[in-house]
Parts: structure tokens; sequence; C-alpha cells
């Protein structure tokens, strides 16, 4: 029997990854500004805390997984045998979430837009209760990705000063993903949690040009840099619980990471190139190429802090109102030695819930959500970013 269990458990998970890169692999976005730093940065909380604003820093589940703060891993549920003060019972908590988006991309000065709908794996966590007050979870999420494609028309000019038409395409693919191991413990009112992973990904950009020429005949040219890295990754968190009443708490929190160098290598390459009866590229010669070129990314600091106040009644009513303050030190960002178009960023993050008294009517056993976030864009092309979130999550019981 122990052995069934034990097949059923690995062909659960099995399914689980082959599904989330599944939905990652064929994810189709033209995202232009996922060319900056390490591309589309993925949202770092869960999707029940997204219906929140975002908010994390000082909030705990025992239902869903609060991977941004590992202190809140202290708080899975757990029943203790009176007696013998021994864990009689352990909530074991599945978190899987994925993202459906809708994007659209506007020509300026003209007519031309294009739209995109994109479902892909946003992460899959599994909590499990160790102790009271000591729980461990463990997963795998993506941290960014990389799609874009973008055609231009320029020219290029000669040593004699004779100007040529130029078509040029821009296009890049690849994403980071940090599968990770944490803890998190309590005692008395404090908790503390930690995050160990390995971040990997990769990064390919290339760029194509065809001079065209009515009287000589170019053939098209790509300069192709191709990345790959890895590294250990850590993070942590803290919270701390203030009871107000026998039925209203604050809590305080606070997680982040710091500056992080993740090695890395390159491979380069400019060649000329034919098409073939299929389309695709044929090399006619190599101008330069080389691989295995060493390097590091600078992964910058971010530090969150937050609270949350919460009321929960004896007959299964409450509310709860929180708000977090979100710091980036993307100006320490660093590809291969390279700056790039980043800067620092800094988002508010507000969030509310409502939980109505439990009774026969359907919307009645409904927690309402809702939530708002506002703050600078990591990329300098952009004002600012801000949206509106909203969530309703249902409770089933038997």
């Amino acid at each position: 029997m122990l052995e069934k269990r034990r097949l059923c458990f690995i062909k659960i998970f099995s399914l689980l990854f082959f599904i989330a890169f599944t939905l990652t692999s064929f994810a189709q976005s033209n995202s232009p500004y996922s060319r900056f730093g390490l591309g589309d940065v993925s949202a770092s909380t869960n999707v029940s805390l997204r219906g929140l604003g975002g908010i994390s820093a000082g909030y705990t589940d025992i239902v869903s997984i609060n991977f941004n703060n590992p202190a809140s891993y202290s708080q899975f549920q757990t029943i203790i045998e009176q007696r013998s003060k021994k864990l009689q019972y352990g909530r074991v908590v599945l978190d899987v979430g994925t993202n459906l988006e809708s994007r659209s991309l506007i020509a300026p000065n003209t007519p031309n837009r294009f739209t995109s709908n994109d479902l892909s794996f946003s992460y899959v966590q599994v909590g499990l209760p160790l102790r009271k007050n000591w729980g461990l979870s463990f997963g795998i999420r993506p941290l960014s990705r990389i799609s874009y494609l973008i055609n231009s028309t320029d020219s290029i000019t000669d040593a004699l000063g004779n100007s040529t038409p130029t078509t040029s395409q821009y296009r890049g693919t690849g994403g980071s993903y940090l599968p990770s191991i944490g803890t998190g413990f309590a005692i008395k009112n404090f908790s503390a949690g930690f995050n160990v992973g390995y971040l990997f990904g990769n990064r390919e950009n290339t760029l194509l040009k065809q001079p065209k020429s009515d009287s000589i005949q170019f053939l098209p040219s790509s300069h192709t840099t191709n990345s790959s890295f890895g590294h250990l990754f850590f993070n942590a968190g803290v919270q701390y619980l203030v009871k107000l009443n026998s039925n209203t708490i604050l809590r305080l929190g606070a997680s982040g990471n710091w500056k992080q160098n993740i090695s890395g290598s390159q491979d380069r390459m400019i060649q000329t190139f034919a098409r073939g009866s299929a389309g695709e590229e044929l090399r006619v010669d190599s101008v330069y190429e080389i691989n295995g070129v060493k390097g590091e990314i600078v992964y910058p600091s971010s530090y969150k802090g937050g609270f949350v106040l919460q009321r929960t009644n004896t007959n299964g009513s409450g509310w709860l109102v929180g708000a977090d303050y979100t710091t980036n030190k993307w100006s320490e960002y660093r590809f291969f030695g390279q700056k790039d178009s980043v800067q620092d960023n800094q988002i508010i993050n507000v969030g509310g819930q409502f939980t109505p008294r439990s009774r026969s009517s359907y919307f009645s056993n409904i927690t309402y959500r809702f939530g708002f976030f506002a703050g600078k864009d990591y990329i300098k092309v952009h004002d600012g970013v801000a949206g509106m979130l909203a969530a309703v999550k249902m409770h089933f019981s038997s």
C-alpha cells in the first residue's frame, strides 16, 4: 500500500511539472519590452494574493502558499495530540497557478494593431507542516520571460556615402526559472523563514539584416548572442503577530533578497545565410564566432515591508485589509558586465477581503477580494505602472 501511494505521488508531480513546462513552451506572446533586463518579470505572489493587489509581507493562509515570504510557512494548519503534544494531523497544501493574458500592440501614428492571447504556467508549490509552528515548502516558478519580434526599416551607408535600404528584424526568446525549497518557523509571536533555490535560464537575441538593392545582390546576415546562466539563489522573510483583541490581529512582515551574482556563459556568432526551400536559414559564411564566454549576471536586491489587519468572527465572517511597499534596486543589474535600460522602482500594493456570515445562500459562502497596485516600472521607457485587481475565492465543504 505504501509503495502504491509513493508511485501515485510521483506520477502526480510528474504530470504537474509536464503541464507546467508544456504551458510555458506553447505560450505565444510578443512583448517588445521583454528585450530589456531579464524580460517581462513574472508576478512574485500566488493567485490568491494577486486578488489582494499583490500584498504578501504580512499575509498567511492555511489553504495557499505565500512563497514570497517564507516566514508564513510556520502557519500551515496542524492539530496537536493533547497528551503527547505531538503532531497528530497536518494539512498538506498543493498550490498551482496559471496566467491568461491578452496583449495588444499598437504602432504609433498607424492603424496597425497586433493582439495575442497567452496561457502560461505561473507556479506549482507544495507546502506541508513538519511540526506545530514549523513548515516546509518546495516548488518551481518562472521569474521572467523573453519573447519579442520587431521589424524595422532603415539604411546602411558605405565608404563612398551611398545609402542602401535595409530591413532589420530583432527577435528574442528565453526566460528564467526558480525551483526552490524553504522552511519557516515561529517562536511565540515571531516567525522567520528562508528559501534556497537554483535560479537558471537563457536568453537568445538575434538581429537579422537584409540590404535591398536593384543592382547588387546582398546576402542577409544574422547577429546572434545566446546566453545561459544558473546559480544558487536565496531570499528570506520575517513576520510578527500582534493580538489586538480576541478576534482581531495585526501582522507585520518584511521579506526580500540581497544582490546576488549568477554565473553565465555566452555564445556569439555573426554569419551570412541563404533561405532554404522551407524558409530555413542555411549558413553561407561565418564572419565571427566564439563560444563559452564566461560572465556574470548581477541580480538586483529587492525588499518589501507591510502589514495585514484581520478580524475573524466566531460565526465565520470577517474581513482583512493590508498594504505593502516594495523597492527594487534595478540600477544594480548587469548582464555580462553591461548595463541596460532599467531603473530602480518602487511599488505600493493595497488589498482587502470580506467574508459574509456563513448561511445557506451560495454567495454568503464566498470570500470577496479586491486590490490595486501603483508604482514606477523597472524599464526606463515607461512613466509608471498601475493596475487594479479583483478576485472571488470560493470555499467548498462536505
